[in-house]
């Protein structure tokens, strides 16, 4: 007597894409933030510009997520 089961997969699978595609902003906002807070720690009198810089790099890399959110929408 054969007992196989066959599993259906159901959904989107652009949650799967949208799920891996979240990985690479997290990860360069890790770099981003460890990489501003050594800075800091080395030069102090450098926060202010640090600072600024950091907040500028964190808008593109927030900005790359929200497109990964966003194209699976437009490409239905």
């Amino acid at each position: 007597m054969d007992t196989t089961t066959i599993a259906e997969v159901t959904g989107s699978l652009s949650t799967v894409g949208y799920g891996l595609a979240a990985i690479g902003p997290g990860i360069g906002l890790g770099i981003l933030f460890g990489k501003t807070i050594e800075g800091i720690a080395r030069q102090p009198e450098l926060s202010g510009q640090l600072r600024s810089t950091m907040f500028i790099g964190l808008a593109f890399i927030e900005v790359l997520a929200l497109l990964g959110i966003v194209t699976p929408f437009f490409l239905k």
